[in-house]
């Protein structure tokens, strides 16, 4: 069993940065693809990003690239999500999740998840 727990978000104002952790327990990350979602109020559950179990392969939504970048420090068992360039249509529960194995964007192809964090971006 994997428990993670997101911590890191925030308010913050348009343009600006905040990096998110997910931090895991229980087992170790380090041979668990993880990615991040994220939830508006009345949308549905989107892909942000996701990353290897290695590290060496990451994979972004369209709506992030060249903004937001995700990494991992098996060591610390976290994984983070680092959001710059931030816009008011960021806002949103933010949530990490871990899978066996590959990366996938298909929310439902992952097994353990955190309870989220907020993110509101204001403009």
């Amino acid at each position: 069993q994997v428990q993670l727990v997101e911590s890191g978000g925030g308010l913050v104002q348009a343009g600006g940065s905040l990096r998110l952790a997910c931090a895991g327990s229980g087992r170790t990350l380090s041979s668990y693809a993880m990615g991040w979602f994220r939830q508006a109020p009345g949308k549905e559950r989107e892909f942000v990003a996701a990353i290897s179990w290695s590290g060496s392969r990451t994979y972004y939504g369209d709506s992030v690239k060249g903004r937001f970048t995700v990494s991992r420090d098996n060591a610390k068992n976290t994984v983070y999500l680092q959001m710059n360039s931030l816009k008011p249509a960021d806002t949103a529960v933010y949530y990490c999740a871990a899978r066996p194995y590959t990366i996938v964007v298909n929310p439902a192809e992952y097994v353990y998840w955190g309870q989220g964090t907020q993110v509101t971006v204001s403009s």
